[in-house]
């Protein structure tokens, strides 16, 4: 164990001694340009750029869906392009060498009796569920260590290799040691709370730990804007001017009771646009990222607030509750039949006695992993049908289907802008590039009018 103990010391001794967040690495050659350094005096009173509408999906007399959104997918070179699909398509093989990569751990940590001696030497106070808590520390911070290369691979060389990440090695290596002291301690609190319902009811184990599993998910997502996100970016009210003022009025004209608007500083980590929708109940935020605000039109980031405000209107957070806690239940009865399987095969080789005892975790976490990739495509479809709603809104909300289209073009920077259906079904958790081109481009076509312009045929 003492060569663990070294890595893990030189980890955190990198990550206090390294430099500011602020120092990026220069990026290769062909990638995107980083946001600067410092900030635009007048950044977030207004936009930074200004929207382009590529000629074929100009309003006119003529207009045509297609025509249009082929003139907006032409804005990526082929050579973006390219990246785009070879990036987004590796993902398909992360994906499964991630499951691989779990099972090799709880395998390590199983056959290699890891778990039973973490076990034996977290187990000796008098209270079991909080032996399993510290457990939960300890298997943490091992699962993390036996992770920690295909991580760095995944999380930090390939997001370089693709020119996503602006984020040195010393930032990053921090995230992830913040990101490894929250989980160590939700394993703290998840699995005390598991394990003693494990111990309530031996027979109906996995009923009890769906619903504390439910009534965990609820209380992360309620505190995680408020507790947890500002661990890693610094989260800041929206300087007043044209944005928030247009924001706020379209929030207003849509009763969402907003009285404010977050900014957070992403460009640290990577140069992807992004914004959400988080909390639950009284911790609902709606936050826009710095490259939003500096890399898009003000029509551009209308159209992703109405799209964001939309999840909200739409209760897309609480449907997405109900489908966890359906999808909990479906995974612990899996877990049930599974565990049993293995256990009444292994389990005297693991030193694992039943599922009270904390040393037969790796082994659901083995089987919860192979449970979240074979369903990882309905997930993926609950997911991209909240979206898809969420852009019609957006769309009727703001109005502004060029900025739609542009934001759609932005985000085909990592995602392959133009798959097959299955290949959407199988991997995409959003609509694609293409489709969303396509919903605005139709949009928009429906309201020639707003543009002063008569279709041809007259009005329809």
């Amino acid at each position: 164990m003492r060569h663990r103990s070294v890595i893990w010391f030189l980890a955190l001794s990198v990550v206090l001694l390294c430099p500011p967040l602020s120092a990026q690495t220069p990026q290769a050659p062909g990638a995107e340009p980083a946001p600067p350094a410092q900030l635009p005096t007048d950044f977030g009173r207004v936009a930074q750029v200004q929207l382009q509408v590529p000629d074929g999906a100009a309003a006119t007399p003529d207009f045509d869906v297609d025509r249009a959104t082929e003139a907006y997918l032409n804005l990526l070179s082929p050579e973006q392009r390219a990246r785009s699909d070879a990036y987004f398509e590796g993902g398909y093989w992360i994906s499964l060498w991630d499951l691989l990569w779990s099972l090799g751990v709880a395998g390590v940590l199983l056959f290699g009796r890891l778990a039973a001696r973490l076990r034996d030497l977290t187990g000796r106070t008098r209270f079991p569920a909080f032996n399993a808590g510290l457990f939960g520390i300890g298997y943490t911070i091992l699962a993390a260590l036996l992770t920690l290369p295909w991580a760095v691979y995944t999380d930090f060389v390939r997001e370089h290799q693709y020119h996503l990440s602006t984020q040195n090695f010393p930032g990053w290596l921090r995230d992830q040691v913040v990101g490894l002291g929250v989980e160590a301690t939700f394993s703290l609190v998840g699995l005390t709370l598991l394990y003693a319902a494990f111990r309530r009811s031996q027979r109906h184990w996995w009923a009890w730990g769906a619903g504390v599993s439910i009534i965990l998910l609820t209380f992360v997502l309620m505190i995680a804007p408020v507790f947890i996100a500002p661990l890693f970016n610094n989260y800041q009210p929206l300087p007043d001017g044209t944005i928030r003022s247009r924001i706020l009025s379209l929030a207003r004209a849509n009763g969402i009771p907003a009285h404010d608007v977050w900014w957070f500083n992403a460009s640290k980590q990577s140069n992807r646009i992004s914004a959400n929708v988080s909390g639950f109940g009284p911790t609902t935020r709606i936050s826009l990222n710095d490259n939003l605000l500096l890399r898009s039109p003000e029509e551009g980031i209308e159209a992703v607030m109405g799209h964001e405000m939309g999840h909200y209107v739409l209760h897309h957070v609480n449907k997405l509750l109900l489908d966890v806690s359906v999808g909990a239940l479906a995974a612990f009865a899996f877990l049930a039949w599974g565990f049993r399987k293995l256990t009444g095969r292994y389990g005297t080789r693991w030193g694992v006695s039943g599922i009270a005892d904390p040393a037969g975790w790796p082994a659901l976490m083995a089987l919860l992993a192979v449970f979240s990739f074979v369903t990882a495509p309905i997930a993926r479809t609950m997911i991209r049908t909240n979206e898809i709603e969420a852009d019609y809104f957006g769309l009727n909300a703001a109005r502004r289907p060029d900025g739609f289209a542009n934001t759609a073009i932005q985000l085909s920077e990592y995602r392959k802008l133009r798959p097959g259906p299955i290949e959407e079904f199988l991997f995409f958790d959003h609509p694609s590039g293409y489709r969303r081109v396509h919903t605005a481009m139709q949009w928009k076509a429906e309201h020639l009018a707003d543009y002063g312009v008569t279709p041809v045929g007259g009005p329809r």
